[in-house]
């Protein structure tokens, strides 16, 4: 029985096991959320903006491991989530997002709405595609999920005309398929494995080095275990965050341009580095010519164009980090690394993290408190100072995961994909750190929160600034705040070198703001206001809260590396 492209739609979206879809509609896909209006399965999420859509397709699909699903109409709709596409991308999130097209006969007549968003999105995509024969379409949904999913999973775009949608044809949903040209590796070359693992057992001063690709693969236990065994430490980086429990005695902490002043030694000073889901870009290695002087390198990763690309390695695995750390655990002997585990504890005790506790909130009051109050759940981060603070100082463990974007750096990423997290995981508790840059990129996203009855906690660092950039105007630049401060208007002197009695007050009011949306709004401006603002916005189960947290405007990130300088050349103070 033939039936419509739209039927068939979501005849695919239920055998992908598809429940959740966030959509914002238009003209070229009003068929589609026709259909979608008779599905009671399948629940349709309404955003605010597409931009924001898309990143709550991203924390869907980052905290339960599933494909997250995104339906946009053509012209602004697709080109509004080329953004989510790239960091979805640098992040490895399966993505299907469907974008509505104009029928067949108008494509390439510059008709209204219509934008090749197939050709704009090739090199932040893992698999683009304009359906031009109805025929095709169960075939082309298939292999949507199966790409999206498989390997090193990523984004897809799928262009359907609008003439596709409503068009009869066959109502078979493949069961299989055979794409030529696309053969995901799922196997290991253990000859390979096993000169690896043959380097790390001749090592004195061995270092494990685990990134998102740990996470990715859902390898977390597989990585303890493997680290327990060989008795060999650990170090992070921040898409490997909550790879292993704070607090483990092997775990060294994050390495990189904020990263620990401990790993970032440890890096410098290993013989081997045995890397493991990572693709060694510029936060984490500086100055390539100085990037683990000392060490042979292993790189075990799943994508064969990831390794060595950045860093050449004296052995390369590719494989999923699973079946390699799996496959290894047979062969495991334990070490003594115990002069090695003295020497990396030696440098964290010369200069470990910690900020200053005298004068009002810091960042890290905040962040010990989060811990206290939530022990389990999902923590979202935006991108900024923020983002680094909640890296150095929240706790992850097994029971608390740990989002972020790594690869774009997305400032408005942080709010809307917590509320996919919490979509996904009704459950559970979600918590996003924000500052009040990144915040007010997608804050039209407090609407969606509210509607959909989400608990989210929201936590503003508000320090007047886009505290990041303003670090290294502090820093590098002679103090020449230009275009960072919020606070700043058009009658401000040109040469202002930081906040003084007469700066205008800050907009938006965020507690009113809140309100205004029907969410909780709450100030802390005193380090014993944190714990009990915290515990308030944690029993509103049904309504976001925005905590904003008044911290100082000069508070840094610190270690620091700067930009392209060698890991070993940190800022302490």
């Amino acid at each position: 029985m033939d039936i419509t492209g739209k039927k068939l739609f979501l005849k695919a979206m239920r055998e992908e096991g598809v429940d959740t879809i966030f959509g914002y509609p238009g003209g070229m896909v009003t068929d589609l959320f026709d259909e979608l209006y008779k599905a009671d399965d399948i629940h349709l999420v309404l955003p605010r903006h597409e931009q924001a859509l898309i990143h709550e397709a991203e924390g869907y699909a980052r905290s339960t491991g599933k494909v997250g699903v995104c339906i946009v109409t053509s012209g602004p709709g697709a080109t509004n989530i080329v953004t989510g596409l790239a960091d979805a991308h640098y992040d490895s999130i399966p993505l299907v997002v469907i974008t509505g097209q104009v029928p067949l006969k108008l494509i390439g007549n510059d008709a209204f709405q219509e934008v090749d968003i197939v050709g704009m999105t090739r090199s932040i995509t893992k698999y683009g595609v304009t359906v031009r024969n109805r025929d095709d379409l169960g075939k082309i949904l298939k292999e949507a999920f199966y790409i999206a999913r498989s390997g090193k999973p990523g984004p897809v775009v799928i262009d359907l005309p609008k003439d596709i949608q409503n068009m009869s044809g066959d109502s078979e949903y493949p069961k299989r398929l055979n794409i030529r040209g696309y053969k995901p590796n799922t196997s290991v070359h253990v000859g390979q494995l096993k000169k690896a693992f043959k380097l790390l057992n001749s090592a004195k001063q061995p270092l494990i080095l685990a990134g998102g690709g740990v996470h990715i693969s859902r390898a977390e236990e597989q990585l303890l275990q493997f680290a327990e065994a060989t008795k060999v430490p650990v170090v992070t980086t921040i898409m490997g965050k909550g790879i292993m429990p704070v607090g483990h005695p092997l775990y060294v902490g994050n390495c990189g341009m904020h990263g620990r002043f401990a790993a970032n030694k440890a890096v410098s000073e290993c013989d081997v580095l045995f890397s493991i889901g990572t693709r060694f870009n510029d936060r984490i290695t500086g100055d390539l010519e100085e990037f683990a002087p000392n060490a042979k390198i292993v790189h075990i990763d799943i994508a064969t164009a990831s390794i060595s690309r950045n860093v050449v390695v004296d052995v390369p695995v590719v494989s999923d980090a699973k079946l390699a750390l799996e496959t290894m655990m047979d062969w495991v002997k334990p070490k003594n690394t115990s002069k090695w585990i003295a020497k990396i504890a030696q440098w964290e005790q010369e200069n470990p993290l910690g900020m200053r506790r005298d004068k009002g909130i810091s960042p890290q009051m905040i962040m010990e408190e989060i811990n206290k109050a939530f022990r389990d759940g999902v923590v979202v981060t935006d991108v900024g100072q923020h983002q680094m603070w909640a890296t150095q100082y929240l706790e992850f463990g097994t029971e608390k995961t740990f989002i972020t974007s790594g690869g774009l750096g997305t400032m408005g990423f942080g709010f809307p994909a917590a509320i996919g997290a919490k979509i996904g995981n009704p459950d559970k508790d979600v918590v996003c750190i924000s500052g009040d840059g990144g915040m007010q990129m997608n804050i039209q996203e407090l609407a969606t929160a509210v509607t959909e009855e989400t608990g989210v906690t929201v936590c503003i660092l508000n320090n007047y600034y886009l505290g990041m950039v303003r670090q290294m105007q502090q820093l590098f630049y002679g103090k020449r705040y230009v275009a960072t401060c919020l606070r700043r208007r058009k009658s401000c002197p040109a040469d202002c070198k930081g906040p003084n009695p007469g700066c205008p007050p800050y907009e938006p009011d965020f507690v009113k703001l809140a309100e205004s949306y029907g969410a909780v709004g709450i100030r802390v401006t005193a380090p014993e206001e944190i714990a009990p603002a915290l515990e308030q916005a944690k029993a509103n189960k049904n309504v976001p809260t925005i905590i904003e947290f008044m911290i100082a405007t000069d508070e840094i990130v610190l270690p620091m590396v700067k930009s392209g300088n060698p890991m070993s050349e940190m800022i302490l103070k």
